[in-house]
């Protein structure tokens, strides 16, 4: 069996996903042919030497349709011949890129290949891609849940409810989620995998201020008469200081067998070493992270204390905070330099976000194995351990 590395690893600041935000004028093709860009920029690659690209991208829709990865191939210039396609796993639809990437690489059907994604939530809307009217589940889903899906807001707060979680808990965690990332950028630890664009040399949500004080001052996000009456045992603590922002942004990692590598006389970063992808509860639709990890180390046979970095998608803080007590994890090794609460959740980029920040921290702190797992949208999980070299 083949080999698939990490040679080089690259994201965006991440951006407000609104008017003001200092990527709103650019066009989601554009945020990621920049991150394609800088990818073989910095790894030295000819780009007609790329297999394969595949993307991840939530809302395909508007200017995130039409495969927007094959045209952000194309405006980045890589040769016509580099083929391109996107996928739709929700918020871990980069990280199955990823998947997908190495893969493609271990099986022998690709040499090379760039996984990546990008969602510009100010420009195309979260849920825009379901068209007024329109039923995306259609008579069966209706028949097996008659009480209706939900929203990932409320599932957050059944999970707050159910695994007991104080509203001090989940914004002491968002506090130092901003703290950490503040601190990674003062260090500098974040410069080696971004790649500024549009003036924006950071990412722009991190609150290097935030106090549990001022968090408990925000309103509950998600509060609803009608999911009141249908759940009572919500407690309304969810709120925008303890669960991600919208955001712009994009991502991108480079893929190939380690012999390639080898070749090409590139030093890769990482080992992509396991992978599993679980289904899960449509209502708890984002604990899926914990049967994920379970899988993912049963695969890898490794423990929960093999594992050095752990990147967790903070969609919400009640999420990790939940996979915590589920899993027994220890929070120091989880989101080192700050997660999505403090440095944002750009749907479709966050899978290959994750991963570049992984890789990175590992090389950074001479640890071995990193973890990271993401909820999705509809009860689905991705989960990967990658290996530092």
């Amino acid at each position: 069996m083949r080999d698939a590395v990490i040679v080089e690893a690259v994201r965006t600041p991440v951006g407000k996903g609104k008017p003001s935000g200092a990527l709103a004028h650019v066009h989601p093709v554009e945020l990621l042919a920049h991150t394609l860009r800088a990818l073989v920029e910095r790894s030295g690659i000819d780009p007609a030497l790329v297999d394969d690209v595949i993307g991840g991208t939530v809302t395909q829709v508007g200017e995130q349709a039409v495969n927007i990865t094959r045209q952000a191939v194309l405006s980045a210039g890589f040769p016509e011949a580099v083929p391109a396609t996107t996928v739709d796993r929700q918020c871990g639809s980069s990280q199955q890129a990823v998947h997908f990437a190495a893969q493609g690489v271990i099986s022998g059907a690709y040499d090379i290949a760039i996984a990546c994604g990008v969602e510009s939530m100010g420009r195309v809307p979260m849920g825009s891609a379901v068209l007024p009217g329109s039923d995306p589940f259609g008579p069966g889903v209706a028949a097996r849940y008659p009480e209706g899906l939900i929203p990932q807001g409320i599932s957050a707060e059944l999970i707050a409810a159910k695994w007991s979680l104080t509203r001090e808990e989940m914004d002491a965690y968002a506090v130092t989620s901003h703290r950490r990332a503040a601190a990674a950028w003062e260090g500098g630890l974040f410069d080696a995998e971004t790649a500024p664009l549009a003036g924006l040399a950071r990412d722009e949500c991190v609150r290097p201020g935030s106090t549990p004080e001022i968090l408990a001052g925000l309103k509950s996000a998600y509060y609803d008469p009608g999911y009141a009456e249908r759940f009572p045992q919500i407690e309304w603590q969810v709120t925008a200081g303890n669960a991600s922002p919208i955001n712009d942004g994009a991502s991108a990692v480079l893929v190939m067998a380690a012999e390639t590598a080898a070749r090409l006389g590139l030093r890769p970063l990482a080992r992509l070493h396991s992978f599993a992808v679980t289904g899960s509860d449509p209502l708890l639709m984002l604990m899926g992270v914990v049967p994920a990890t379970e899988k993912v180390l049963r695969r890898a046979g490794l423990t929960l204390d093999d594992i050095d970095l752990f990147e967790i998608n903070e969609a919400f803080a009640a999420v990790v905070l939940a996979w915590q007590q589920e899993t027994g994890a220890d929070l120091a090794k989880v989101n080192v330099h700050g997660g999505a609460v403090a440095i944002g959740h750009p749907l479709g980029a966050s899978g290959t976000r994750l991963t570049t920040t992984l890789v990175h921290a590992l090389r950074a702190r001479g640890a071995r194995f990193g973890l990271q797992t993401m909820c999705e949208a509809g009860g689905l999980a991705n989960a990967m351990i990658v290996e530092a070299l």
